[in-house]
């Protein structure tokens, strides 16, 4: 009823602003106005003499009227057409806006969560696995894909206790299912160092300070381990499909998958808290 109330005014607006802006709009109403008054004069007149001459002296009255509310019109067709937009614009502006999440970037409600996957996470908790050695994180192959990793943190108890849980059981799912053994790249982030990434430009992230779930233990980075070497390449067939599984496995849980995004990041995972972001 409101979407049908709100066209109706809309289209009374547009009607109100052709005639202010168009003088042939209003000649062509004025003319149709005024042969609907001679039209009914005439039937009345055929009635009674009396009548004909009442209904002719309303329709000059009516087209006198009318002649000077278009005279009242061509003069302050500038004031009117303002508050037409004023009282127009807002109510559109509201009723566009209604539906859409404004930061849906950074902040949403989270996904529905399979039945199976909430079956598993209200049973026995997850312990985290044995971290790869450091060095894993420094060969060169690596380093030229996340030149910082060498710097991130990767201590799982600095998470978030229900996106640790999600994300444990994303990598046992991973490992049981689909024989893919995953670590973590980088989790809990320090607003320093998600500043000094943001500088290093767009293509590592857009992201500033407290502007991502990294700041707030949920969020994390994950990649894949072959033959005891990170694997993290998009070029490569293996890995392509593993991110392809880890993404589905990410969302059966609830988590938000980077995958999805414009400024694609197959490895990024996060638990998305409503309101987390505006603290």
């Amino acid at each position: 009823m409101f979407l049908v109330s709100m066209l109706l005014f809309f289209v009374l607006t547009c009607f109100c602003a052709w005639l202010l802006l168009f003088p042939a709009g209003r000649e062509a109403m004025t003319h149709a106005l005024g042969m609907a008054g001679r039209r009914v004069g005439q039937r009345v007149r055929g009635g009674a003499r009396l009548g004909a001459r009442q209904a002719a002296g309303l329709g000059r009255d009516a087209g006198g009227a009318l002649r000077r509310s278009a005279s009242l019109l061509k003069r302050r067709w500038p004031l009117l057409l303002a508050a037409s937009v004023l009282l127009t614009v807002p109510p559109l502006l509201a009723l566009l806006l209604s539906g859409r999440d404004m930061l849906s970037a950074y902040d949403s409600d989270t996904q529905a969560i399979n039945d199976q996957i909430a079956g598993l996470l209200q049973g026995e908790q997850l312990m985290a696995p044995t971290p790869p050695p450091p060095l894993v994180f420094t060969t060169a192959e690596v380093t030229l894909v996340r030149p910082m990793l060498d710097s991130a943190n990767r201590n799982w108890q600095l998470l978030d206790p229900a996106f640790a849980q999600r994300l444990l059981l994303v990598f046992k799912i991973m490992k049981e299912r689909h024989g893919y053994d995953m670590a973590i790249l980088e989790g809990y982030r320090s607003p320093e160092r998600q500043n000094t990434l943001a500088a290093a430009g767009p293509s590592v992230t857009n992201a500033r300070a407290f502007q991502s779930y990294h700041q707030f233990g949920l969020a994390a980075d994950c990649a894949f381990l072959r033959g005891g070497k990170l694997v993290i390449s998009e070029k490569d067939p293996w890995a392509m499909r593993g991110y392809q599984l880890y993404g589905a496995a990410a969302e059966a849980a609830g988590l938000t998958w980077g995958g999805r995004w414009t400024m694609m990041d197959f490895g990024h995972a996060e638990l998305r808290v409503p309101g987390t972001l505006n603290k």
